[in-house]
C-alpha cells in the first residue's frame, strides 16, 4: 500500500493517466493525495474531474484557486476568463454531479504531522488551527447559502489574518491563504501581485516557507509552478508538487513513505503559469 501526493493536474488528463500507469497505481490498495487545481488551463478538465471522481475513496483532494474559479463561474455568478478551458465542464451532461463532488472537497488534508493544502500554510497557524479554519470554509461551501458565499468569495482584503475576523471576511482570508498564497511579510500579510519565481518577491516579502515555525510538520503544496518543485532556503519541511505540467513542465508524484518522486513529461508546449 502506497500513498502518492500529486501536483496540480490543470486538466492534463493524459499525463495523469500516464503517471498512474508509471506508478502501477491500484485504487484497491493505494491512495492519492491531490493538491488541488484539478481543472483549467490544460486540455481536458472534464476528463480529469471524471477520472478523479471515479477513483472514489482512493483519492483525498483539496481545493485550489482554479477549482474555486470553476465553482464561482458555475454557481456564484462569476464569468470565465479568456484563457480558461472550463467550458466543457460547464456544458457536460454530468456537470451537476461533478460540481457537487468538487464543492464537497476540503481545503486541508492531514494525517498526523503531514498536511496538504493547495498554496501552503501561514507560519502563525498550527495544524489543529488550519484544520478548524478549513472546516469553517467547507461548512459555508456546502451549506444552503453556498451560492452567496461563492458570489462574495473574490477579493484581496483582508490581506492579513486576524483571529477577530468574522463573517465573509474571515472565510475569504482563509481561502486566500490556503489557495492563493505565495509571498508574505514578517507579519503574515499576503502579496497578490507576484506569481513568478523567487526573484519576483516584492520588497519586504519572502516565500511563506522561508519563515520559521514553532512546530515541525511536513507540508505539501502545489500552486506555484514557477518553483518547479524547488524550495530553496526553506525553514520548514516542505514539498512543492506543482511542476508546471499545463505549461510544458512535468506532472509529479511524491511517495509519502519513501520521498521518491516520479514524473511524466507534459504533452503541452511551454507557456507561462498563473
Amino acid at each position: 500500500m502506497s500513498i502518492y501526493a500529486i501536483g496540480d493536474l490543470h486538466g492534463c488528463h493524459a499525463e495523469f493517466v500516464a503517471l498512474l500507469e508509471k506508478l502501477s497505481f491500484d485504487p484497491k490498495r493505494d491512495t492519492l493525495w491531490l493538491v488541488g487545481d484539478l481543472v483549467n488551463r490544460g486540455p481536458d478538465s472534464l476528463a480529469c474531474l471524471r477520472e478523479v471522481e471515479r477513483l472514489g475513496s482512493a483519492v483525498r483532494c483539496v481545493l485550489g484557486n482554479h477549482d474555486f474559479h470553476l465553482l464561482v463561474a458555475a454557481r456564484g455568478g462569476g464569468k470565465l476568463k479568456r484563457n480558461d478551458s472550463l467550458q466543457t465542464v460547464l456544458e457536460a451532461a454530468d456537470r451537476e454531479r461533478l460540481l457537487d463532488w468538487l464543492q464537497g472537497q476540503p481545503l486541508a488534508v492531514r494525517d498526523g504531522n503531514q498536511l496538504m493544502t493547495h498554496a501552503g500554510l501561514l507560519p502563525q497557524w498550527g495544524l489543529d488551527q488550519v484544520e478548524a479554519l478549513a472546516r469553517e470554509v467547507q461548512v459555508a461551501l456546502t451549506g444552503e447559502h453556498s451560492g452567496h458565499f461563492l458570489s462574495q468569495l473574490y477579493g484581496n482584503h483582508p490581506d492579513r489574518w486576524d483571529n477577530t475576523l468574522d463573517g465573509l471576511e474571515r472565510l475569504r482570508c482563509v481561502v486566500n491563504v490556503l489557495t492563493r498564497m505565495r509571498f508574505i511579510d514578517a507579519e503574515g500579510r499576503l502579496d497578490f501581485t507576484a506569481n513568478q519565481g523567487l526573484d519576483s518577491a516584492p520588497v519586504g516579502f519572502a516565500p511563506w516557507f522561508q519563515f520559521p515555525r514553532d512546530d515541525d510538520p511536513h507540508l505539501l503544496f502545489g500552486h506555484w509552478a514557477a518553483l518547479a518543485g524547488d524550495t530553496p532556503d526553506a525553514r520548514v519541511r516542505v514539498d512543492a508538487l506543482d511542476t508546471g505540467c499545463a505549461w510544458g513542465g512535468e506532472l509529479t508524484a511524491l511517495n509519502l513513505a519513501t520521498g521518491e518522486r516520479t514524473r511524466v513529461p507534459s504533452r503541452a508546449s511551454a507557456g507561462v503559469a498563473s
